[in-house]
C-alpha cells in the first residue's frame, strides 16, 4: 500500500461545523472543573471550538495546538494562542486537557492516553472524543475503492471500545465512559461523499493525483448514494457514532 501524508482544509473541515461542533459540547459538558489555571485544547483544529473553552473558563490560561500547519493558522486568525506541534510528541501541561477528534489519528493512542493521565496533576481533567463509526458503510466503501487505488485507510480498529477506553484509565479518580449515535441530517448533493471528504478522505486526497482523485471519487459516490439513500424532501441521514471519555486524576 502507499504511505499517506494528510493534509487539512479548514474552511472544508467548517462546511458541517453544527455537526461536528455538538459532541464537543456534549463532551465539555461531564468535565467538572470549577477554576482550572490552565486549559489546553490539543488538536485544536481551526481553533472555533477553542473559543468555547476560553468562554467556559474565562479566567483560564487557555493554549492550543494542532500538528496541521494551515489549522494552526485559522486558529491564529481567531485570536486562539495556538501553536504546531504533534500531539503524539507532546507532554501535558496544565489541569484540564481536551482533545477533540483527534486521536483516531494516532497509532497507539491508548498507551498515550494513560501517559496524559498521569502527566496530570492531582485533580486534573482529561476529555476525549474519537469517532466510533469506521466500521459504518460510509467508511467500509471508501476503503474498498481505496484498495483499487492502492491507498491504505483505517479500519474498524483504529480505536477501541468504550470498555477497553474504561480499563485503560481505571485508576482514574472519577471516569466516564460512553458513546452516542447521532442521526445527522445532512443536505445537498452527495452529502455523505462531502462529509467524509473533509476527515476521512484527506488521506485518499493526498495520496493520489487530481485525475486520479477524481476516479475515486467517481467510483466512491454512487456507491454511498445507494448506502444512504436520499429522503424524499431531498435530505439524507447519516448516523454517526462517538466515544468519549472523561477522566479525573
Amino acid at each position: 500500500m502507499t504511505p499517506v501524508a494528510t493534509s487539512w482544509d479548514p474552511a472544508l473541515y467548517l462546511d458541517f461545523d453544527d455537526h461536528r461542533s455538538r459532541p464537543f459540547a456534549d463532551l465539555l459538558a461531564r468535565v467538572g472543573a470549577t477554576a482550572p489555571r490552565h486549559v489546553v485544547d490539543a488538536g485544536c483544529g481551526p481553533g472555533h471550538l477553542t473559543q468555547v473553552l476560553a468562554a467556559r473558563w474565562p479566567d483560564a490560561r487557555v493554549t492550543a495546538f494542532d500538528s496541521s500547519p494551515a489549522m494552526v493558522a485559522a486558529a491564529r486568525e481567531r485570536g486562539v494562542d495556538a501553536m504546531q506541534q504533534d500531539v503524539s510528541d507532546w507532554r501535558p501541561e496544565g489541569d484540564v486537557v481536551v482533545c477533540n477528534a483527534v486521536l483516531q489519528w494516532v497509532p497507539g493512542h491508548r498507551a498515550l492516553l494513560r501517559r496524559w493521565l498521569e502527566a496530570l496533576p492531582d485533580a486534573g481533567w482529561l476529555a476525549v472524543q474519537v469517532p466510533g463509526n469506521f466500521a459504518a458503510p460510509s467508511h467500509v466503501l471508501a476503503r474498498e475503492v481505496a484498495d483499487r487505488f492502492d491507498v491504505d485507510l483505517r479500519d474498524a480498529a483504529t480505536v477501541a471500545e468504550p470498555a477497553q477506553y474504561a480499563e485503560d484509565l481505571a485508576g482514574a479518580a472519577a471516569l466516564d465512559v460512553w458513546e452516542t449515535t447521532y442521526l445527522q441530517r445532512l443536505t445537498g448533493e452527495d452529502p455523505v461523499l462531502h462529509w467524509i471528504s473533509g476527515t476521512a478522505l484527506r488521506p485518499v486526497r493526498d495520496a493520489l493525483s487530481d485525475a486520479a482523485y477524481r476516479d475515486y471519487v467517481e467510483l466512491l459516490a454512487p456507491r454511498l448514494r445507494e448506502a444512504y439513500p436520499a429522503n424524499a424532501d431531498g435530505s439524507t441521514w447519516f448516523p454517526f457514532r462517538r466515544i468519549f471519555l472523561v477522566a479525573r486524576r
